[in-house]
């Protein structure tokens, strides 16, 4: 038998060292070093995904677009790219109690039409599987259910059943016999997302990882395990909203910071087909310190109201919170509007909200946050029907945002009259039903304010 050594193993980024020691010395971080016990496995464990080839040139290699299985549910699909791809390997992340497993429950129900799907169960019973899809009013017929933890069953069902796709329901409760570290540890975790990985592009199974996260929101476990994987998938939104948001971050079959958006129902998950209308709160009238902008998720454009509140400040230093917006981003707009357009918040408190409980990245967002906080100093509110996107420079320029044209068309569809937009965004054909404001700096974008809240 093999011999066990001890190793620590840095919970942030992987990086394995003889001994303990306070700071990493692979990424840095304090005090993240966890002792793992490990003995040296068979060599077979790490034999590569195929077999060796010769050097070829690349021109003479046959690119073949990859074929695509849809998983029934449409907003699913476009997170995807238009569906999953044979041997592909996703991470899915989120908050407990989210609709991780009640989304790949309905999709693999879907899918099974189609051909044999595996669920592999780690966290709950087969019979609580089984409440869950009475509840939810989907067909079990097909899908075949595994209610195990130990990784060497689970790629032997994999191996001999050779399903279309599997669900791993989560990969943190995995642990293989070859490790004494305990389940969830950052070596187990390691291992067994490699191994599967290895058996999904050996036998073309596409696998489905389910993947807690920390306080912070982040994948738990190694960074590295977002390296192994195809597809890293999110969940955002507020567990006591009813609304989801699916979020790809990595996908090497199709487009990034693609956006699904789906309502929580009593049957399940339920893809929006108008998701604009989440982003837009329906005031009876108009109010201060609103502001619509166009964002760009992935190949959809969103409309989003942001919400700005701007009151006087009782404490020695005023407080700048942001929610759905980057609060470091905050204080630099707040910092470009006091130079260059002599809007003083020095003694004020601002608050910034995205409404719907979406997140926005992207700078296209700073002019809408701008117009926002100056209606809610001066108590006016923007004219219906008026939205916004630009990014600001800290030398005051208002500078383009990509697929500016998709943005306006989006905006003229659903009704608004009136865009305040960079310069360098102007169409060159104008779009019925829409005045469009291009300002070069972020004064003039005062003076558009000043000309239509009069």
């Amino acid at each position: 038998m093999a011999k066990a050594k001890t190793l620590f193993v840095c919970a942030d980024c992987g990086g394995e060292t003889p001994k303990w020691e306070g700071r990493c010395p692979h990424c840095g971080a304090w005090n993240t070093l966890q002792e793992s016990r490990q003995s040296a496995g068979p060599a077979h464990r790490f034999a590569p995904l195929a077999a060796a080839t010769p050097v070829r040139s690349l021109a003479q290699i046959e690119a073949r677009e990859q074929a695509r299985n849809p998983t029934g549910i449409a907003e699913f699909d476009r997170v995807l790219g238009g569906g999953l791809v044979q041997g592909a390997v996703v991470l899915i992340g989120g908050d407990p109690g989210i609709g991780k497993s009640t989304l790949l429950l309905q999709a693999l129900a879907s899918m099974a039409r189609a051909g044999p799907v595996l669920y592999v169960t780690g966290e709950e019973s087969a019979e609580q599987v089984a409440l869950r899809a009475q509840r939810l009013e989907v067909s079990g017929e097909g899908v075949d259910l595994l209610a195990e933890i130990r990784l060497e069953l689970i790629t032997q069902a994999l191996v001999e059943r050779q399903p279309d796709v599997a669900v791993i329901d989560s990969i943190q409760t995995l642990y293989s016999g070859e490790l004494s570290a305990a389940p969830g540890s950052v070596s187990q975790v390691r291992e067994c997302a490699a191994q599967l990985t290895r058996i999904a592009k050996q036998t073309g199974v596409t696998l489905i990882l389910i993947g807690h996260v920390t306080k912070d929101g982040a994948l738990a476990g190694p960074r590295v395990l977002e390296h192994i994987v195809d597809t890293v998938l999110y969940f955002e939104g507020d567990t006591h909203s009813s609304f989801r948001l699916v979020r790809a971050i990595k996908n090497r079959y199709g487009a990034v910071n693609e956006l699904g958006v789906f309502a929580m129902t009593d049957r399940g998950l339920r893809g929006v087909s108008n998701p604009s209308a989440l982003f837009l709160s329906g005031h009876a009238r108009d109010v201060a310190g609103s502001c619509v902008m166009a964002t760009q998720e992935g190949t959809r454009p969103l409309l989003v109201e942001v919400q700005a509140l701007v009151d006087t400040a009782h404490v020695p230093n005023p407080r700048r919170l942001s929610v759905g917006l980057e609060s470091a981003r905050l204080a630099m707009l707040l910092a470009v509007l006091h130079r260059h357009a002599g809007v003083a918040t020095f003694d004020q408190d601002v608050f910034v909200n995205a409404v719907g409980g979406v997140r926005i990245m992207e700078p296209a967002a700073d002019l809408a946050v701008c117009l926002a906080i100056l209606s809610s100093m001066r108590n006016r509110p923007m004219p219906a029907g008026l939205l916004a996107f630009g990014e600001i420079g800290l030398a005051g320029e208002v500078r383009p945002a990509p697929r500016g044209q998709e943005r306006l068309r989006e905006a003229a569809k659903l009704g608004f009259g009136r865009a305040v937009i960079p310069k360098a965004n102007l169409p060159r054909q104008p779009i019925e039903g829409l005045r469009i404001h291009a300002i070069e700096r972020i004064e003039d974008a005062l003076h558009v304010f000043d000309e239509d809240g009069a």
